[in-house]
């Protein structure tokens, strides 16, 4: 099939981040007691719970999530304020809850940043946010963080670009090219990228362009996609921030903490070592020689290793193969520009499985494949949500059916489905297009209830129920 009003998709993939991805799910559905509304109380905040909508004084249509961690000495204690692409404070809360009771961090979720938001709404929640809970709460506001995944990763590096009082941002899935132009930086930068996510390569430019610079920088790989890292990684990155706090002089040498990084530290190099694995060890290498500068003098140890691994011959190979690889993934990511106006339905349907086959590999080449998969779900539904909005409802159902086939657990291409459904007033595949969408997450009920072609469906396909039926 072809397509002859296309956008060009390198722009896309710059613009727009996550489309439609929402893994997590409410804290509310577990437990009830972890689902409190403060509203009529301020000011009055639970330890150890997570609550799910704190109101803003100064606007009752902002809120965020909170998690005042279970030890509370009511000393000044630093702060997190996450940044999720659906405007859903209480996931990352919810997901590292456990990390802050480690490290004896508030953490804050906003609700209203989601993707989409224009410059001056982005930075009137943060504005809102910020001061609403620094009266209300017992922040030290000589730490404050921000962290943030995919769109909200640009949400919080926009923020600490801006913003004098960021101490170090975490940027999860996603980085700011605004970042490689403004020199050096009073706050840290802590990348994460997981190994199939379409963004990794951006992350990697971002970091090495830090290099010049003396901007505290460092990336965490994981093995995932596009997607907030586990809570094993997000620890590496708020111990980071600790390490930090210390060589900045916030907080006093901790020699005990130090020593336990760095013993872990070395144990995994060793271990990266022994499976013959060089690239792993060089990168451990570096992340702790960044976050141990200025700390320690153990740092030595870190620098040496890292000198002798990369003049290692199987560091070189290993090094030379990854570099062959990513030119690989460029030049299929060429073609697939190509056939997005040639291809026609046999080719992706073969390309498709060829691709989720080879993304199951535990091998870097799978890896590659994973971040090719996010790749075409994220040109799919960029070009889907292009002919919807402009009414070419048969053009559109080719992309949509692609962007199922490729990424059918992604609520978007399913929503995307149902609206062209309703276009075709089939309100039985409508309604069950849309609950496949509710049930791999997609949870925007006023989205939901304002579309139009759902509005004029809305007895047939119970549209209530369907919205009741929202986590």
């Amino acid at each position: 099939m072809k397509a002859n009003h296309f956008i060009i998709l390198s722009l896309l993939i710059i613009t727009i981040s996550c489309a439609g991805k929402n893994n997590g799910k409410n804290i509310a559905d577990e437990n009830i007691d972890s689902t409190l509304i403060v509203k009529l109380v301020p000011d009055s905040f639970p330890n150890g719970k997570v609550i799910t909508h704190v109101y803003c004084k100064a606007d009752a249509e902002q809120s965020y999530a909170l998690y005042i961690p279970v030890k509370n000495n009511n000393e000044p204690m630093p702060v997190i304020y996450f940044f999720d692409p659906h405007g859903d404070g209480s996931l990352p809360l919810d997901k590292y809850k456990l990390l802050a009771n480690r490290y004896n961090f508030i953490f804050i979720g906003s609700n209203n940043s989601r993707n989409g938001n224009d410059i001056p709404t982005g930075e009137n929640v943060w504005n809102t946010m910020f001061a609403d809970s620094r009266h209300r709460l017992n922040i030290n506001t000589n730490r404050v963080y921000v962290c943030g995944f995919s769109g909200g990763a640009k949400v919080a590096t926009s923020v600490a670009l801006n913003h004098n009082e960021i101490k170090g941002v975490i940027a999860n899935g996603a980085g700011s090219p605004e970042i490689t132009d403004a020199g050096n930086f009073n706050f840290s930068f802590t990348a994460i990228a997981g190994e199939g996510d379409l963004n990794m390569t951006d992350l990697v430019a971002i970091t090495n362009s830090l290099d010049d610079s003396k901007t505290r920088h460092r990336i965490i790989f994981f093995d995932g996609i596009h997607e907030w890292a586990p809570e094993s990684t997000m620890n590496d990155a708020l111990a980071a921030l600790q390490l930090d706090a210390m060589q900045q002089n916030l907080i006093p040498n901790n020699p005990a903490f130090i020593n336990n990084y760095i013993v872990e530290s070395k144990k995994r190099i060793s271990d990266f070592l022994q499976e013959n694995n060089y690239l792993k060890a060089e990168i451990e290498c570096r992340f702790s020689a960044s976050v141990l500068s200025g700390v320690t003098n153990d740092v030595a140890w870190f620098t040496k290793k890292h000198s002798d691994i990369i003049s290692n011959s199987s560091y070189q190979k290993q090094a030379q193969a990854r570099q062959q690889l990513l030119l690989k993934e460029q030049k299929i990511k060429q073609n697939y520009e190509l056939q997005f106006q040639n291809g026609d339905t046999n080719y992706w349907t073969k390309t498709i499985a060829d691709v989720k086959t080879k993304a199951k590999d535990k091998t870097p080449e799978g890896g590659m494949y994973k971040r090719l998969q996010a790749y075409l779900s994220l040109a799919f539904y960029s070009i889907s949500n292009q002919l919807i909005k402009s009414n070419q409802n048969n053009e559109a159902a080719y992309f949509v059916n692609l962007y199922k086939m490729v990424d059918p657990i992604n609520a978007e291409a399913w929503y995307f489905s149902a609206i062209l459904d309703a276009r075709d007033n089939n309100s039985r595949a409508t309604k069950e297009d849309l609950l496949k969408a509710v049930a791999n997450g997609f949870n925007d009920k006023s989205r939901l209830m304002q579309q139009n072609e759902f509005r004029s469906l809305a007895t047939q396909i119970n549209l209530s129920e369907i919205e009741r039926s929202m986590k």
